[in-house]
């Protein structure tokens, strides 16, 4: 073959000539060469494996035709050199490699170790643990063979005073004690072997040996005791135990028995002969009962259903297990006082913001570490109504009351309201005067007027720590929270966290997806996950505890806010939650507190006699309703807008709550809506799409709010639209009458001159006579001279004509007056 220059190769017989093959290999010399066939030209590389050649002309840069055509020296240098590059990369990957696995068999060595030594740790203890108790179970066998020995003369002695009945069959006897000797010695060796043993068997167990069941030293008293009566040929007879009842108001027969310890049939037939055909599924009374209890000789202990509640016991804490906790610090002020923005800037959060107008509309529980490493727990409450719910449920749940005051404004009427629950929980007080910051701000008008209500702060030589912050710029927090550290320390907070949780609960809702929560704060105790406990009328085990950062923990302490997961219902503001023992105690205790509540809130609103009954009637139907619904996302929203709706209203007309609950607005809130012609007001919850289309279909009115005094000022205002017309009536002048004149057609006209105001025609009159009203109407006429005119001013002549009246006479006076309709309102 040749190639396009016309130099001769060689090629491989019978091999196709592609680009890229490698033809034939060949040396010059001692050096091996490759010639490879490309698409344009053939090249001729040195073989990695050959030797370079020498002499003159040889190599990269010798003779043109003894290396590869159309590469030059640079190019054969950077080759060789790649080649040269690639092997010590090999070489290194290589000494890599080598070096891994070697550390990877050292690592898997040193584990094997590790496991084996902690395989033989573990069979040596298990080793020791079954010695020790090997030895244990020697030395009690050992006990119990002493005790038996010991016993057996007692037993045996009556046994061989007693005379042979049958003295014909003197052999018997022998054979018998023989053959008892062989038993006794056969037992004997199966205890001593099962003794050995150390282990209960199958055998063993069946046949109740060592590893069996085994009777008490007191029962096998007992046993003695009888074989020893009845050996002496006396009557053993059961001694009777006396027990001490527990008997409802009411017991089914079969419980009596069972609490008696009796056979249900023996109570049956008591009964039938006290003249009560009975079965044992049947209720008795407690008086019944009560005399058959005597009856058998035990005692009666009377309960009633309010003892369901004693389990819950008031533990009274020893002084050498309590411990220090975080004070609990209540936010209160008027609205709009910087209540919230003070708090944010405490916990360096922006709460304000998910609130609706920037109007705290839930309860907060919140817990906040200070630079000083002091645990703080703060309440932010909207409004009071919810405080007042708690401390009349009995959960005082604060220690220090924060009274917010804006510097720029008054003392307020709900800062006089937060004066007088602070005052009436008797817990301390602490006035921070926020908004010091703004231009119009005044602290000395605030302490002033605090003087009003006294409240008298440290500046005016009191007692009541005063503070003057800012929640915008930061001034004075640090302040403040030296106030609340200082009265903490003063009143020496203290608690038990070792014994089951009380707490009180601060908010509740039922949310969507995680069912009813509720928001506790832990007074006392530590409440776990997985306690059983129950919560004013409701009970449940804890699902889930999660904090105010929203993650979840096991267990929450004294003074520690959480929020409840595991509810059966959603439970009211101001509930004491318990711990119980038993889910059965819980559920016990939440029904009797339903049922108890059910008959209050009937014996409230019924009437027990029929004076009660008619006065009601009567006062009924003087007074107008405006029935409403309401819904709301917390039990705290719903309770608060319930007492709100109750003090909205006069002698004429008041606000009616149909139903309160918690929750979206369903189909039977619209059905009973629709039923009472009442609208629904929704705060911060939405109807479902099948709720919305029936209101839409039936007519019914779903307001939807965010914002409580937004509600109340829309349910006051129709609640004013039933209050009937306010009249109004002014008085626009006086006139005396002169002379009186009879006119054909018109009959007596008064000549009057109007002293004070005007006379109109539309308007009303009186005629006085003597000061006393006589006559009121309206005028038929009024002129001036011989005309008829609208009116006529004082100091001037009129006549005068009333309308069917004709009993005037010179001397009386007329009272002109004007009415006017004045829309009232609450």
């Amino acid at each position: 073959m040749s190639d396009s220059d016309g130099k001769k190769t060689l090629g491989l017989r019978g091999a196709p000539s592609r680009p890229g093959n490698v033809k034939q290999s060949f040396s010059h010399g001692r050096t091996k060469n490759v010639v490879v066939e490309t698409k344009r030209k053939r090249v001729i590389v040195p073989k990695p494996g050959g030797q370079k050649p020498t002499g003159p002309g040889a190599g990269p840069v010798g003779d043109p035709s003894r290396r590869p055509a159309g590469i030059t020296d640079s190019e054969m240098d950077r080759r060789l050199k790649a080649v040269q590059a690639a092997k010590a990369r090999e070489v290194e990957e290589a000494a890599a490699r080598e070096a891994e696995e070697k550390a990877r068999a050292e690592d898997r060595e040193r584990r094997r170790a590790e496991i084996e030594a902690k395989e033989r740790e573990d069979r040596e203890r298990e080793e020791s643990l079954k010695a020790k108790a090997e030895e244990e179970e020697r030395a009690k066998r050992a006990a119990e063979a002493a005790a038996q020995q010991a016993a057996a003369p007692s037993v045996s002695e009556p046994t061989q005073s007693r005379p042979t009945p049958n003295k014909a069959l003197p052999s018997a006897t022998p054979r018998k004690t023989e053959r008892d000797r062989e038993e006794t010695n056969k037992k004997n060796r199966q205890d001593d072997d099962s003794r050995r043993s150390g282990k209960l068997t199958v055998n063993q167990a069946l046949r109740g040996g060592e590893g069996g069941r085994q009777r008490s030293m007191a029962q096998m008293k007992r046993k003695q005791d009888r074989a020893r009566a009845k050996a002496m040929g006396g009557s053993v007879e059961r001694e009777k135990i006396i027990r001490d009842v527990q008997l409802p108001p009411a017991i089914v027969v079969s419980e009596l028995a069972a609490r008696m310890a009796e056979k249900t049939g023996a109570v049956v037939k008591a009964l039938m002969n006290s003249g009560l055909m009975v079965t044992q599924n049947e209720t008795i009374d407690a008086d019944t009962a009560e005399l058959i209890i005597e009856e058998f000789g035990h005692k009666v202990v009377r309960v009633s259903d309010a003892d369901v509640e004693d389990v819950i016991k008031i533990e009274v804490d020893d002084e050498g297990d309590l411990q220090n906790r975080p004070p609990v610090i209540t936010i209160m002020g008027h609205v709009d006082h910087g209540k919230t923005s003070l708090l944010d800037a405490i916990r360096n959060a922006k709460v304000v913001a998910g609130e609706a107008g920037g109007i705290t509309q839930h309860i907060g529980a919140y817990q906040v570490t200070t630079d000083g490493g002091q645990v703080l727990s703060f309440l932010d409450t909207p409004g009071h109504a919810a405080f007042t719910s708690m401390r009349s449920r009995g959960a005082q749940v604060t220690d220090i009351v924060v009274l917010v005051v804006a510097a720029d404004d008054a003392v307020m009427p709900q800062t006089i309201e937060a004066i007088a629950h602070a005052k009436a929980a008797k817990v301390p007080m602490i006035v921070a005067i926020n908004k010091i910051d703004k231009p119009a701000a005044d602290p000395d008008r605030v302490r002033a007027a605090l003087l009003q209500h006294e409240v008298i702060v440290e500046k005016m030589s009191g007692d009541v720590q005063d503070v003057e912050v800012s929640a915008v710029t930061g001034q004075g927090l640090d302040e403040l929270l030296e106030a609340i550290a200082l009265q903490a320390e003063i009143l020496e907070l203290k608690a038990n966290p070792d014994r089951a949780a009380v707490g009180a609960v601060i908010e509740a809702q039922l949310d969507v997806g995680r069912g009813p929560v509720a928001t506790v704060l832990v007074q006392n105790g530590t409440l776990r996950q997985g306690d059983i406990f129950v919560v004013g009328e409701q009970y449940g085990k804890v699902r889930a505890l999660i904090d105010d950062q929203g993650n979840r923990v096991k267990e929450a302490g004294p003074s520690v806010p959480v929020e409840v997961l595991g509810l059966n219902g959603t439970p009211e503001a101001g509930d004491v939650l318990n711990v119980t023992s038993t889910e059965a105690q819980a559920r016990e205790i939440a029904e009797y507190r339903a049922n108890a509540a059910k008959d209050k809130r009937a014996a409230a609103g019924a009437a027990t006699t029929l004076e009660q009954l008619m006065a009601n009637a009567k006062a009924d139907e003087n007074v107008s309703e405006l029935p409403i619904l309401v819904k709301a996302d917390v039990q705290g929203s719903a309770e608060a807008i319930v007492q709100a709706m109750e003090k909205i209203g006069n002698d004429e007309v008041r606000v009616r709550v149909l139903h309160s609950g918690v929750g979206a607005i369903t189909e039977t809130d619209v059905g009973l809506a629709e039923a009472s012609g009442a609208p629904i007001m929704g705060f911060n919850v939405r109807a479902n799409a099948s709720a919305r289309n029936t209101a839409n279909q039936k007519g019914v009115e779903i307001r939807y709010y965010s914002v409580i005094y937004d509600l109340v000022d829309d349910v006051k205002a129709a609640a004013s639209g039933l209050l009937s017309n306010e009249i109004k009536e002014n008085f626009i002048g006086y006139a005396n009458i002169k002379e009186v004149f009879k006119v054909t057609g018109v009959g007596k006209v008064a000549g009057c001159l109007v002293t004070e105001g005007v006379a109109r025609r539309s308007a009303g009159v009186r005629l006085l006579r003597d000061n006393v009203v006589i006559h009121e109407g309206t005028l038929k006429t009024l002129k001036r001279f011989k005309d008829e005119v609208p009116e006529v001013q004082s100091g001037q002549e009129c006549g005068m004509a009333f309308e069917n009246y004709e009993d005037i006479r010179p001397g009386d006076v007329i009272e002109i007056f004007t009415r006017e309709e004045v829309e009232r309102s609450l």
